[in-house]
């Protein structure tokens, strides 16, 4: 009975082992068959030295996958590389191989990013998107044929090199603090051309509008400097008269300002004087609009008043209209005017009626005037309209009689 025991313990232990080993060799034969996850890239390089399975692939300096196989093809290497899947690349992304330090393994960097859908799986890197960094052999073969090129088997195989550099020398002895003056400056220029770059583009720009509006107008460009040319063909022509004209012209701009010369100060009387005519009209603008308006309608009214048969005007006068007596207006008149020289009588009349001419003393309106001729009485005037001559008082005096 204990044996029996025994032995099934003994079996149970040993089929729960065989289902744990089972378990364990499926999982392992799960995890070694399942398909591998994320994006395979195909890059193509000239050369990939420091590149190798295992090298990290990184995007903004964030590892992002590795490579999985580097192999050479003729003129260029291919090197084989997984990535995460759903990365933000384009579909013209590029790759570059950095070297970190100047002697370490190199990693392929992918750019650029973009906000677009993720890299399609086997997508291949041309070799025209990819890039390496220059090589210390590269480096040290170019200085060495720079230094073949300048030295006495190239460049101063006649010593015209070191005469450059000695002249050079000689030149900046003694000038090194106007050099580095100038340098500042020009440092202060290209910084002024920096901050002031809106304005530089908008000139810039405003050029490129001219340019085209020119380019626009080609046809009547053409036709102005057609006609330019005609104009001065013609004035070439006619220099000799051209020049007898400008000749005479000159003469002619002395005369006057030889008269101007002479005659200033009378010029600047007639001005001053003439400053009073304009005022006046100035002043009298409406009344001379209303002339204007109603001028040629006194004119045609004018010509219907005559008479063909008796050969007479039939006009009836409206002596209401008269503002001033003949007397009071002739002075008007005159003081108007510019006269050199009055007669003493006219003169002396003028100036008796300057009250009346300025407003000072009212006249009598023509209807009291002509009341009281009715009445057989004289007109109340102000003041005597003329003296008459040998007479010592007044000559014609208003009031009643």
């Amino acid at each position: 009975m204990i044996l029996r025991s025994k032995l099934h313990r003994d079996a149970t232990f040993a089929v729960t082992l065989l289902v744990v080993l089972g378990l364990i060799l499926a999982g392992a034969l799960w995890w070694a068959a399942k398909p591998t996850s994320g994006v395979s890239i195909t890059a193509r390089f000239a050369k990939a030295i420091g590149v190798y399975p295992g090298s990290e692939v990184k995007v903004l300096g964030i590892t992002v996958g590795s490579v999985d196989a580097v192999t050479p093809r003729g003129d260029h290497v291919e090197v084989t590389m997984t990535v995460d899947d759903g990365l933000p690349l384009p579909p013209d992304v590029s790759a570059v191989a950095v070297a970190p330090s100047l002697v370490s393994d190199r990693y392929v960097q992918l750019t650029p990013v973009s906000d677009g859908a993720s890299l399609a799986d086997s997508t291949v890197i041309p070799l025209e998107r990819t890039s390496t960094p220059v090589e210390i052999d590269d480096l040290a073969a170019s200085v060495a044929e720079l230094a073949d090129a300048l030295g006495p088997n190239g460049a101063n195989a006649d010593g015209a090199l070191s005469d450059a550099i000695n002249s050079a020398a000689a030149t900046l002895d003694g000038n090194g603090q106007l050099l580095n003056d100038t340098i500042h400056r020009l440092s202060e220029a290209a910084n002024t051309l920096s901050t002031s770059s809106g304005d530089l583009f908008s000139t810039v720009d405003n050029l490129q509008k001219f340019t085209r509006a020119l380019a626009e107008s080609d046809a009547q460009v053409r036709g102005f400097n057609t006609r330019l040319a005609s104009v001065a063909d013609y004035l070439a022509d006619d220099s000799d008269d051209l020049g007898i004209a400008l000749t005479a012209l000159a003469d002619a701009l002395g005369q006057v300002h030889g008269f101007i010369a002479e005659n200033k100060d009378l010029l600047k009387s007639n001005v001053d004087r003439l400053v009073g005519i304009t005022q006046t009209l100035v002043d009298q603008r409406g009344a001379l609009a209303e002339v204007l308006d109603v001028g040629p309608l006194g004119a045609s009214n004018f010509l219907n008043t005559y008479d063909a048969a008796t050969a007479t005007f039939a006009v009836r006068g409206n002596i209401n209209e008269l503002t001033y007596p003949p007397m009071a207006l002739l002075c008007r008149t005159i003081a108007a005017s510019t006269p050199k020289q009055l007669p003493q009588l006219l003169s002396d009349t003028c100036a008796k009626l300057a009250p009346i001419l300025d407003g000072t003393v009212k006249l009598p309106s023509p209807n009291d005037a002509l009341n009281a001729l009715q009445r057989g009485e004289l007109p109340p005037m102000p003041l005597p309209l003329l003296d008459l001559p040998g007479q010592n008082g007044p000559g014609l005096t208003g009031g009643g009689r």
